[in-house]
């Protein structure tokens, strides 16, 4: 749902909440051009495409370092693109993601936008999704370019066309008519302490109540020791002790109304074949943007409230 972007209040509001999802031993800073331009995106696709490359980042400085990100009124001229193909002369918005980490070599550059491709052992990670941020800068006219080299950090070039209409004002995005919100309980289970964290943020910013489990086990004694109606189990389906579709069977046994999604990424996604009973639970791409994350939950609670033969006033269209 492509609109005209203000990306300086997106990456703004962003910014408030990506120093906890990359840890107190990376350094973050925003740049922003005052006179930067307006674009024609989707405002939870860009919160995305930030997300996916600040993981990365992350994933990239494991003993600390810096995280910058830029925004610049770009004349971009003929030489220029040339290096940078098949980008086309003309006027662009920059948004550049810079880390000072392990940087990669030419081999792996050629390879980070493919599906599926990562640089990560098995079972250490949700590949890299360059192939979404490709998607998405792609699908909003843009191009993605990126520079680095071993132990010289990366930058993610992003440039985009700049719109000229006004941008709409950054209320109109974060508002309560625009984000989807709810009263309900959400179990959220997840062992990586900066994504339980940001999806737990996510959600109470919107009005549920969030109960917080960092592995199975603690997500059983949680739902047994709470009184009222858990509505959604979010979890994560890579976890030690115990993975998120057996936790799944079991509160579901407990609590028979309560929906189940299943957060993945792109290796757990490719790799897993579903056992029986599992094709019910829904499935939820990692990383996931604000907007995503909060438009999954009103679809599955609409569809479970048509299930019980309830009337729906909250499914999205």
């Amino acid at each position: 749902q492509p609109r005209v972007l203000d990306l300086n209040a997106t990456i703004s509001e962003m910014s408030k909440m990506l120093p906890r999802l990359i840890g107190e031993h990376i350094e973050f800073s925003f740049s922003p051009d005052t006179a930067l331009a307006s674009v024609l995106a989707d405002p939870g696709q860009m919160e995305q495409v930030l997300l996916n490359l600040a993981v990365n980042a992350r994933d990239a400085m494991p003993g600390g370092g810096k995280l910058t990100v830029r925004t610049a009124n770009i004349l971009v001229d003929e030489s220029q693109a040339a290096q940078r193909p098949p980008m086309i002369p003309g006027k662009y918005v920059l948004l550049a993601v810079a880390d000072t980490g392990c940087g990669m070599d030419a081999e792996t550059r050629n390879h980070i936008f493919e599906p599926f491709f990562t640089t990560k052992e098995a079972g250490k990670g949700t590949g890299l999704g360059l192939a979404t941020v490709y998607g998405v800068v792609k699908q909003s006219g843009g191009f993605i370019w990126v520079q680095s080299s071993p132990r010289a950090g990366a930058t993610f070039e992003i440039y985009l066309p700049p719109c000229e209409k006004p941008a709409s004002k950054i209320v109109d995005e974060i508002n309560h008519q625009s984000i989807p919100r709810g009263t309900e309980t959400i179990l959220v289970v997840e062992d990586e302490t900066a994504v339980r964290e940001l999806a737990s943020q996510f959600l109470r910013s919107a009005g549920y109540t969030v109960l917080e489990a960092g592995d199975g086990l603690h997500a059983l004694e949680l739902s047994g020791n709470f009184p009222d109606a858990i509505h959604i189990l979010l979890t994560d389906m890579v976890m030690p002790k115990m993975n998120g579709a057996e936790l799944a069977e079991k509160l579901t046994k407990l609590r028979p109304e309560m929906r189940v999604v299943i957060m993945s990424g792109y290796l757990e996604f490719s790799a897993e074949t579903p056992r029986t009973g599992e094709s019910r639970f829904i499935r939820m791409q990692k990383p996931f943007s604000r907007f995503s994350l909060l438009e999954q939950m009103r679809e599955v609670l609409a569809d479970s409230r048509e299930t019980l033969g309830e009337p729906n006033s909250n499914r999205l269209v």
